[in-house]
């Protein structure tokens, strides 16, 4: 794993969450640029993406440094129960119409 990857600066204590959590760097990378879902966190001045991948829901928290560049600060993933479940079941021609409509 890399320090910078594709512009966006990961942190040791994020980098160090990845390989403890089995998280591949490229999936939080995709979590932060296209997530589905986010929030400003507001104790950190910063902002937490979503995304579902299969049976699990990634969240990477990242912020902005003094130089305006991205920062991931941690990465974490849950396990997906319920309602969310069925919609990762749909064909990839059925997600690919509902992002596009």
């Amino acid at each position: 794993m890399r320090r910078s990857y594709n512009g966006v600066i990961f942190t040791n204590h994020a980098l160090q969450r990845l390989a403890e959590r089995g998280i591949k760097q490229g999936d939080a990378y995709a979590a932060f640029r296209r997530p589905d879902n986010s929030r400003y966190a507001k104790s950190k001045k910063a902002w937490v993406y979503y995304k579902t991948f299969s049976d699990k829901k990634l969240e990477v928290v990242a912020s902005k440094n003094e130089k305006g560049e991205w920062v991931i600060l941690s990465v974490w993933a849950r396990p997906v129960y319920g309602d969310s479940r069925k919609q990762e079941k749909k064909s990839f021609l059925q997600r690919l119409l509902g992002e596009i409509f």
